[in-house]
């Protein structure tokens, strides 16, 4: 009775192996013992029988998929709680990948539950990679130690990561705060990242830095965004913008980039025209200013940084 007017129906119940899969066919399987009891054979009870089973199958096809969770942390005690608030009880699964913290944060992930790796931090690229492996589930959700997703998000993920989707990743939105304000105007006004993906179609790849998901198939881009606290004070930015220049400088000169004294001497007047007028940080008021110097600064420090690279080359040769 299980397969009248549906014979897939049986078959996507149980290919997964998915609570929700079970759910469904527990509930199909009382909807035929139910009617078992009457006359089967009826033109009314089969009619029944065909209506009853494809609301569950459609209700199977639109359960969102089971979703993991995974984040990088190293001391992120100021933010992690926030983060791990906003996804513990929606997810499934929420995996923790640490790479040394030596304050509260992974006292933190335990009171949510997380399960939680210790690896060394070999770039940001590897970092990830290792991480979406140790996901159980297909589908990940990256989320930065320091990104916070939305109500909106949440219900907006439900709604589009479900069985059957033609899509194998979806692009998040993210929205700066900065300076206590969001940055409403400029690239970082809901830049979209491909975060949520298959793990069976792609992963991270080995970039140190400015790292990417490699998948394949077609993605989505979502409509509603997370929120990035990434910085707690200038201090914290110029500490990270210093880590991320050394490191991107390297990534350049790994890949036979070279550097003009003259693109060195030119980059923080063109990056800043671009950020502030081009970009429109300006109408980001005070912290669109200070966004717009501090890409600035990051840009020329990053060339000259590679300009050091070569000079060092060239010394050694």
């Amino acid at each position: 009775m299980v397969a009248v007017g549906h014979p897939d129906l049986f078959y996507a119940c149980i290919k997964g192996s998915s609570e929700h899969g079970i759910s469904v066919f527990f509930k199909l399987f009382v909807v035929n013992m139910c009617v078992g009891f009457y006359h089967y054979e009826s033109f009314f009870c089969k009619i029944t029988m065909l209506a009853l089973q494809t609301i569950l199958l459609l209700e199977l096809k639109t359960q969102p998929m089971p979703l993991s969770v995974v984040i990088l942390t190293f001391n992120n005690t100021r933010t992690i709680r926030q983060v791990l608030e906003a996804v513990a009880g929606w997810a499934n699964e929420i995996v923790i990948v640490d790479s040394g913290s030596t304050d509260e944060t992974l006292s933190i992930a335990q009171e949510f539950g997380c399960k939680i790796y210790h690896h060394t931090f070999a770039g940001f690229g590897k970092q990830k990679h290792f991480a979406v492996e140790q996901a159980t589930n297909n589908w990940v959700f990256v989320v930065d130690s320091d990104e916070v997703v939305t109500e909106a998000l949440k219900q907006e993920i439900d709604a589009k990561v479900v069985e059957g989707t033609e899509y194998r990743g979806f692009m998040v939105p993210r929205i700066l705060i900065f300076l206590g304000k969001k940055l409403k105007y400029g690239r970082e006004s809901k830049l979209p990242t491909l975060r949520i993906f298959n793990r069976k179609f792609g992963n991270y790849n080995d970039k140190d830095v400015h790292e990417d998901v490699v998948l394949d198939g077609k993605t989505l881009i979502l409509e509603n965004e997370m929120l990035h606290y990434s910085f707690s004070d200038m201090a914290e930015f110029f500490q990270k913008m210093n880590d991320y220049s050394s490191r991107s400088a390297i990534e350049l000169y790994k890949k036979g980039k070279r550097t003009s004294v003259l693109k060195v001497v030119t980059k923080f007047p063109v990056t800043f025209f671009v950020e502030y007028f081009i970009r429109l940080n300006f109408l980001n008021g005070y912290p669109g200013f200070v966004w717009a110097f501090t890409q600035a600064v990051y840009a020329s420090l990053k060339y000259i940084k590679l300009r050091e690279l070569q000079r060092k080359a060239m010394l050694q040769s």
